[in-house]
């Protein structure tokens, strides 16, 4: 095509891959350099299209009362795309948010919305079936705690919205008190009183939005008193944490390379001069001479850790405490997300870091006799599993895989380009499913770094520098993911010891491991003699001169047992008849849930008049409703999702 040509496509703007606004967009900006245009007019960012663009732009403009009067509201907003899982995935958003333990009384959260205090949630979700996006709202007022119900607040302002962006608005939500802060998730409808697509402008989830939020409080509750800001600022003279305090000092550093402990206001000069000689006992600031003083340059950093650390041995002494558990401050550690070893123990809690952030933690009662605080980083990652589970945790490091370099070495011999037709040709020992698995990769690091891009023809474009591209990516996920969780059993280590099916404890015994020391790994030596005794008595084990043999296949004719058992109360339940899956076999129903059998996961596959029971695996709820086809082998199950070109999973 010579320069003057073009390729003309049909369909609407930004339906493509490629998101052709966002590319136009992203071209202005490049074509017009950095800062701003000769004009003096900003870049254009996009950041006003969409509803409530004038509002958000008149409410950021405000002029702000003083900051220690203003009282704050932090709005999280997410924006979620239904594809995928679909209404399926925002189901399980709202059992989530409807959890044990979210109301005052420890109760379970209860929907609610405009007009109702009990709303219910598969309505909503009827609803919104078929749309294509959903906000999720997440809003904590600093005073939260002074509302005796947040629910007229929520109200309030979502009406406000309404004004704002010039339509009815379709919403759900549920109050949280679990944490200091009591706030509220919204779930928002992506879709207008008119039935197009609801767009919001960025400037006013940005800043509307939160300012509505705090024009609010500030008229329900009023500016914050004198007393109010004094009792504050006492608490953060001796915290180890960053506080309000230190910020202030922070920026006067940036803009005049010191900081002054004086001040005109009495009650400032005594809080600025504790807040210093904590942090001068803490080694993070020098006095310089006379009122002057200079922080460290790692002050900001260290005081940032000294405060996760706090909520850490916090979190940790309050699950020890609540689950009874008897173990010295030496033994509750962090469990640190470098070390190699994998971590095996039974879940006690599982618990918010950071709930605006979704940022999860577990408790963690080890077989080394520690008890550990475990960051697993984004809670959707991570199913929830009962307490008492028995589960192995290891570090998520990052690493680019041979993949990531077979990719690269492909491309790199034929013009920067790869696809499965072009591997096949690179390496004719492999096959079209083996390379289907680079693409997949590729389609995943795309979700993450929009720059690796594939063409129009369907090849990927390759660039020089994809490797660090890809050492970013992992990095990037291992921030939201830091760990792997591998349930081993969700039977309580208890009620294994009787259980007529295979058990965990089966299997440590079969494979010989050694389990000894203090806590909960004692617990486990203790269960393993009596677990021990009980397949003896059923002839599953024999014991001669102290030496126990196992019978053959001890193992799969327990899980037979109970697969059996549960099959057939399933069988009474939906009123089919079950077909056990064998090796070799072909598979193929309608996906409906995973369950849970002698604490392994099964998955529930359903044909018009019989349904089966294979090992589940987490790929499969992609296709949750779907029709699935897979073969049965030994090393497991390939799927492949959907009625036809299905996406194989191997």
């Amino acid at each position: 095509m010579d320069d003057d040509g073009f390729e003309p496509r049909l369909g609407r703007l930004g339906k493509g891959k490629g998101r052709y606004v966002g590319r136009v967009v992203r071209a202005t900006n490049l074509a017009r350099g950095s800062g701003q245009s000769p004009l003096g007019r900003k870049h254009f960012t996009g950041a006003r299209n969409g509803r409530g663009a004038g509002a958000g732009g008149v409410l950021a403009g405000r002029d702000g009362l003083a900051s220690w009067r203003q009282r704050r509201v932090t709005i999280k907003t997410r924006l979620v795309r239904l594809s995928g899982r679909g209404i399926a995935g925002a189901a399980a958003h709202l059992q989530y948010l409807k959890r044990d333990g979210v109301t005052r009384d420890g109760e379970r959260g209860t929907l609610y919305g405009p007009d109702s205090d009990r709303v219910e949630g598969s309505a909503f979700l009827k609803r919104g079936d078929g749309d294509r996006h959903q906000f999720r709202f997440i809003v904590s007022a600093e005073d939260g705690d002074q509302y005796p119900n947040l629910k007229p607040f929520t109200r309030t302002l979502m009406r406000e919205m309404e004004r704002d962006l010039g339509t009815k608005l379709d919403w759900v939500a549920v109050d949280h008190f679990n944490t200091a802060h009591p706030h509220t998730h919204i779930v928002l409808r992506g879709r207008e009183e008119s039935g197009r697509d609801l767009v919001i402008a960025k400037d006013y989830i940005a800043r509307g939005m939160r300012e509505r939020a705090c024009e609010i409080v500030r008229r329900d509750l009023g500016l914050r008193s004198d007393h109010e800001i004094a009792a504050q600022l006492r608490r953060e003279m001796g915290q180890e944490r960053l506080t309000s305090l230190d910020r202030r000092f922070i920026r006067e550093q940036a803009a005049n390379g010191l900081v002054e402990a004086r001040a005109r206001d009495p009650f400032d000069q005594t809080l600025r001069a504790g807040r210093l000689q904590t942090l001068k006992a803490m080694g993070l600031a020098t006095p310089i001479g006379g009122d002057h003083w200079r922080l460290s340059d790692e002050a900001e950093a260290a005081l940032r850790e000294m405060g996760r650390r706090g909520d850490i041995i916090a979190a940790l002494n309050q699950a020890v405490t609540r689950a009874g558990i008897e173990r010295p401050l030496s033994q509750r550690c962090e469990f640190e997300q470098a070390r190699s070893e994998t971590l095996v123990g039974r879940l006690v809690e599982r618990g918010l870091s950071d709930e605006l952030g979704d940022r999860h933690f577990m408790i963690v009662d080890g077989i080394d006799g520690r008890t550990h605080y475990v960051d697993i980083g984004k809670g959707e990652n991570v199913e929830l599993l009962p307490v008492g589970s028995i589960l192995a945790v290891k570090a998520r490091l990052p690493e680019i895989r041979t993949s990531d370099r077979t990719i690269v070495d492909i491309a790199a011999a034929h013009g920067g380009r790869y696809d499965v037709d072009t591997h096949l040709r690179h390496d004719p020992s492999a096959t079209e499913s083996f390379a289907a698995t680079h693409v997949r990769r590729l389609e995943a690091l795309r979700r993450i770094d929009p720059g690796i891009e594939r063409a129009a023809d369907g090849s990927w474009r390759i660039a020089p520098d994809h490797l660090e591209r890809v050492r970013r990516c992992e990095a990037l996920r291992a921030k939201d993911r830091p760990v792997e969780i591998e349930p081993l059993s969700t039977m309580p280590l208890g009620a294994q010891i009787g259980h007529n099916g295979a058990t965990w404890l089966d299997r440590t015994l079969i494979e010989d491991q050694a389990f000894e020391g203090e806590g909960f790994g004692s617990d486990v030596a203790a269960a393993r003699l009596q677990r021990r005794a009980w397949l003896v008595g059923q002839g599953l084990a024999t014991e001669t001169d102290g030496v126990t043999r196992f019978a053959s296949g001890m193992v799969t004719t327990l899980q037979r047992r109970e697969l059996l058992r549960v099959a057939a109360q399933l069988s009474g339940e939906l009123g089919m008849e079950f077909a056990e899956a064998r090796t070799g076999a072909k598979v193929e129903g309608i996906y409906r849930r995973g369950l849970n059998i002698g604490g392994q996961k099964f998955a529930l596959i359903e044909k018009s008049r019989e349904f089966t029971l294979v090992p589940w695996r987490p790929v499969l709820e992609r296709g949750l409703g779907q029709p699935v086809t897979g073969i049965v082998r030994e090393s497991g199950i390939s799927w492949s999702i959907g009625r036809q070109r299905g996406m194989e999973i191997s």
